[in-house]
């Protein structure tokens, strides 16, 4: 589970495109912390620290305490705008968290012993079919990612959603029973099965 991260802020009193042009000339960024059937809350952050936090990982399933000038909001972030060719952030959206909420996140899907697994050492490829899966936790309890084993499939396995045991209050968000990795058999293997395949074939076809 993700610890609660603090952040410092500062009050951003005008708005619109003019002034947060200005901001981001500054080396601040614009954000908004909206939510809980209280009115929004405009305000801007360092550039670099909140730059370094959104591409050190996990900030869309981060909790936050941000400092508004003395005043404390406890936050998730749920949307963030980058710049399209420099990749710096330009507007963050945050929702304000209050005690017992429960949220949508979506969280990374870690796989395990890629390196160990008997299959892919025999030379079996691992095809990730979905990189995050879709959770309900309480916004305390979000895990940082769910993790699945690769060790213990083999050829021709497919991963299933099924297969991962999630943490206490922890439940699918809208998932079936989706296919998140498959395990694809060598090409050779699968060459030598049909040769062995056919000469079954044709010593049938003889007899």
């Amino acid at each position: 589970m993700t610890a609660t991260k603090q952040l410092k802020a500062l009050a951003r009193t005008k708005v619109g495109k003019g002034a947060a042009r200005a901001e981001r000339r500054a080396g601040r960024v614009p954000a908004v912390i909206y939510g809980d059937g209280k009115p929004p809350v405009g305000i801007t952050l360092d550039h670099v620290e909140i730059n370094r936090i959104i591409y050190a990982g996990h900030f869309l399933t981060t909790l936050f305490d941000v400092d508004v000038d003395g005043q404390k909001y406890h936050v998730i972030p749920r949307d963030y705008q980058l710049d399209p060719v420099k990749d710096f952030p330009l507007h963050i959206d945050f929702l304000r968290v209050a005690a017992g909420t429960s949220l949508s996140v979506d969280v990374p899907v870690h796989f395990l012993n890629t390196d160990t697994a008997p299959a892919l050492k025999q030379g079996a490829t691992l095809n990730i079919v979905s990189h995050t899966v879709s959770l309900n936790a309480p916004a305390e309890s979000i895990p940082e990612a769910v993790e699945v084993d690769v060790s213990k499939y083999s050829f021709g396995d497919s991963i299933h959603l099924s297969a991962i045991k999630l943490p206490a209050g922890v439940t699918w968000a809208g998932h079936g029973d989706d296919t998140l990795a498959t395990i694809t058999t060598p090409s050779g293997l699968k060459e030598a099965d049909a040769d062995e395949a056919a000469a079954a074939a044709a010593e049938a076809a003889k007899s």
